[in-house]
């Protein structure tokens, strides 16, 4: 397991640096944040929970004094991370949120030094170092591409929320839990706090207009809940939750690629930079340790 875990984490930070090209569409449809947040984590509630019925329902039972754990990741952590992550795409462009949502590590890092004992080694400083040297390079901070105020706070929120979640998964696993249970009440909370706040007349009228919006919902639901919600918690039982956080900073580089292939929006040469940066703390932290001369 701790062989795998790092590319858990990989493709899970993959998948959802993709997350921008559902958002964008759905936003074209007329959907706000809310709405974009429910029919994600709606969809990916669903087939986590059929894929349980059918085989793994052991994997369904918690025990009522470990409740906070899952509110923590479904309603502190995905809802408040999600709501802020997509509305700051609204005021920056897809790289620049992919970016400040990774401000992430920061945060994890230092609860996690606080809270689990986490050791603070070199190797993780210089990984961290160049992952949010390579985060604010991509993101233009400092430039005429600069993000405006209302994005850069909601870019830091989805940032610090985003956190939480590898906190309180990291609790959630410690207690026994495994990935599939984590995922589904992670899930189910975040759509319970959603389900009140979003506009559920909204998404009807625009799945009654466009037809072809259920391909895209099943897609989000798949590639951007389902499937990166059950690695990164594998990801999460093999490794420490300051070390997860750094390597699936590699989703605002896919983030990046997607809104220039996709988008066609601009990058520059400092935004190629940032994105080495990024890819060498991978490295950093990728790399085998090396072993004491006996």
């Amino acid at each position: 397991m701790k062989k795998m875990a790092p590319l858990s984490v990989l493709a899970a930070g993959s998948l959802w640096g993709l997350m921008g090209i559902f958002v964008r569409h759905f936003n074209a449809a007329g959907l706000g944040s809310l709405e974009v947040t429910q029919i994600r984590i709606v969809t990916g509630l669903l087939v986590v929970g059929i894929y349980l019925l059918l085989f793994h329902r052991e994997a369904l039972r918690i025990r009522l004094r470990d409740l906070w754990c899952f509110l923590g990741t479904g309603i502190l952590s995905l809802l408040l991370f999600s709501c802020c992550y997509f509305s700051a795409m609204n005021y920056t462009s897809l790289a620049v949120a992919a970016v400040l949502l990774y401000t992430a590590p920061v945060f994890v890092m230092l609860m996690s030094l606080l809270l689990f004992r986490e050791k603070l080694t070199a190797r993780k400083v210089l990984a961290l170092v160049l992952a949010f040297g390579g985060c604010v390079l991509v993101s233009g901070l400092g430039s005429n591409a600069a993000v405006s105020l209302p994005g850069l706070l909601l870019g830091l929120g989805s940032g610090f929320f985003y956190a939480l979640y590898s906190i309180f998964g990291r609790y959630a696993i410690n207690r026994g839990y495994h990935a599939w249970t984590l995922t589904f009440y992670t899930f189910l909370f975040c759509a319970l706090g959603a389900a009140p706040l979003a506009d559920w007349g909204t998404i009807a009228g625009a799945v009654a207009t466009d037809g072809g919006l259920w391909f895209w919902i099943v897609g989000m639901g798949v590639v951007s809940a389902f499937l990166p919600y059950v690695l990164y918690p594998l990801g999460l039982e093999g490794m420490e939750s300051s070390r997860a956080s750094i390597l699936a900073s590699v989703e605002p580089v896919v983030g990046t690629l997607v809104s220039v292939l996709v988008f066609r929006e601009a990058i520059t040469v400092s935004g190629v930079l940032g994105i080495v940066l990024v890819l060498l703390a991978i490295a950093v932290l990728s790399s085998p340790k090396k072993r004491a001369a006996a």
